[in-house]
């Protein structure tokens, strides 16, 4: 019996939007106040309390679109989707149905490899969040209404994804780019940012296929849960087609949980269809008309995009794909960054700097690596210094530290901690001699001994600058050493 299989993935994003208030009423949305604070008539689902639409919320799903790549709509409305669960007040959310915001889009996810793979988006609707149901108050459940109508952008990609490290990959994308857009902060701690994977297995079996029935893994909220949970899945499906033979046909669609501490797929209950919420047009808000000038103002804030940024850091500045994904992680960084070459440095020496030093202080101190009170010509005249050859990489470290704590330019905190390197060749050489003299069996080694000759010859340089007390040039020891040594 042969059999092979494709793992077929569709993805179901919710992005918290950053917007200062609800999605249909005044109340701030503030994370971690205490329960049911955050709370009015209209969230609450009082009778008679009418819904007024966050006009930013629209404005932040518009401008997501875009960046997806999708059609906007011109005119859409809200609808009621109607279902009972303690933490939905009105007994309906007020979401899009047949006419999103935003549809038939794209996204770009770079791979493993080093390619890129285009994604297609279904989707990008807006809706309302519910409340959340606690239960560690005791042998009961407790409702708190905060995140109630907090506004939502729910992005839909078609089954495009065939490995639990392209859906890894495409959610990591989908992070960068709402922070890039400011839209969302897309903190999974705080809920910002929530994974519906749809799962299911085209399995080929002597020929013939089989298509396992679809399940949805419902609420995940890490990158590690959304890839471990798909991989489960998989192997779960597999298990089942071969003892059972369920297929799609034969077979409803299902919403499993995510056991983490047992690292399993657990089933809940099977899918409802979209007739089961009996959508209708929202009576009590009007449709949403998009004009071409309000359209033209959102899409002025697109700026470049995270994966266009890293690509062209790569190509224009030379920098391996994996130094560009970690200055691009975050903008500020990406834009710091570009800057500060744009000022006159070596992009790679930036880029070491950043990497090496930059992101941990700004890591230690909880704040980003251009708040740390460092300015782009600044860390490019310590780059320049490095590549001269007037200071070693250890140095700029201490001297990026020092910078982050006083306003003087990296010259002059150089030369008060006396950091400048000797570039003075006959001073260099004198030591040189000095070495060579008081360490006959190295030279000996690194002139005529091939299999030590390398580390005879890193004795011997680390001798001479430690006799410059580390100011000497590594480079030009190596040079004035390698030339003494084939005289």
């Amino acid at each position: 019996m042969s059999l092979n299989y494709n793992i077929i993935v569709g993805l179901e994003i919710h992005v918290q939007l950053a917007t200062r208030t609800k999605m249909f009423c005044g109340c701030e949305l503030e994370f971690g106040q205490p329960p049911n604070t955050r709370v009015c008539p209209v969230c609450l689902g009082m009778p008679g309390a009418l819904p007024v639409m966050n006009k930013a919320a629209v404005e932040a799903a518009i401008l997501t679109g875009l960046a997806l790549n999708c059609t906007i709509s011109r005119f859409t409305k809200w609808d009621r989707k109607s279902y009972y669960y303690p933490d939905l007040p009105k007994n309906y959310q007020i979401s899009q149905y047949d006419l999103p915001l935003a549809e038939n889009g794209y996204i770009e996810i770079p791979l493993e490899d080093g390619t890129s793979k285009k994604i297609r988006i279904r989707r990008a609707h807006l809706e309302e969040d519910a409340g959340k149901n606690t239960h560690t108050l005791g042998n009961f459940s407790a409702v708190d209404l905060n995140r109630a109508g907090t506004p939502l952008l729910e992005i839909v990609t078609e089954p495009d994804l065939n490995s639990p490290s392209e859906v890894r990959q495409l959610a990591q994308e989908l992070q960068r780019i709402v922070r890039y857009l400011g839209v969302s902060e897309a903190d999974m701690q705080k809920g910002h940012m929530r994974f519906e994977p749809n799962v299911n297995l085209h399995i080929t079996q002597d020929g013939q296929v089989f298509k396992t029935p679809i399940t949805e893994v419902k609420n995940l909220n890490s990158f590690r849960a959304l890839e471990r949970s798909i991989a489960c899945e998989v192997n779960r499906q597999l298990d089942e087609f071969l003892a059972t033979g369920k297929t799609l046909q034969i077979g409803n669609k299902s919403t499993y949980g995510w056991d983490d501490v047992n690292q399993m797929t657990v089933l809940q209950r099977e899918k409802e269809e979209a007739h089961d919420y009996r959508y209708f047009p929202d009576p009590d808000l009007v449709p949403v008309a998009v004009s071409d000038e309000w359209l033209s103002r959102i899409a002025s804030r697109l700026g470049e995009l995270p994966l266009a940024m890293q690509q062209r850091f790569v190509r224009d500045y030379g920098l391996s794909d994996y130094d560009a994904q970690v200055l691009t992680a975050e903008k500020s960084t990406a834009v710091f960054f570009d800057a500060a070459v744009r000022c006159g440095a070596q992009p790679k020496r930036i880029c070491n700097l950043l990497t090496q030093t930059g992101l941990k202080l700004a890591n230690e101190k909880q704040t980003t690596v251009d708040a740390l009170g460092i300015s782009p010509g600044r860390l490019a005249a310590l780059a320049n210094m490095v590549e001269a050859g007037q200071i070693s990489a250890t140095s700029a470290t201490v001297i990026f530290e020092t910078m982050t704590q006083t306003d003087e330019d990296p010259a002059q905190i150089a030369e008060q901690k006396n950091l400048l390197q000797k570039n003075d060749a006959g001073e260099i050489e004198a030591l040189i001699e000095q070495v060579i003299w008081e360490n006959q069996k190295a030279v000996s080694d690194a002139k005529s001994n091939p299999k030590k000759a390398k580390k005879a010859m890193g004795f011997l340089m680390g001798q001479v600058i430690q006799k410059s007390k580390g100011q000497a040039n590594p480079k030009i020891v190596a040079e004035l050493l390698n030339r003494k040594l084939m005289a």
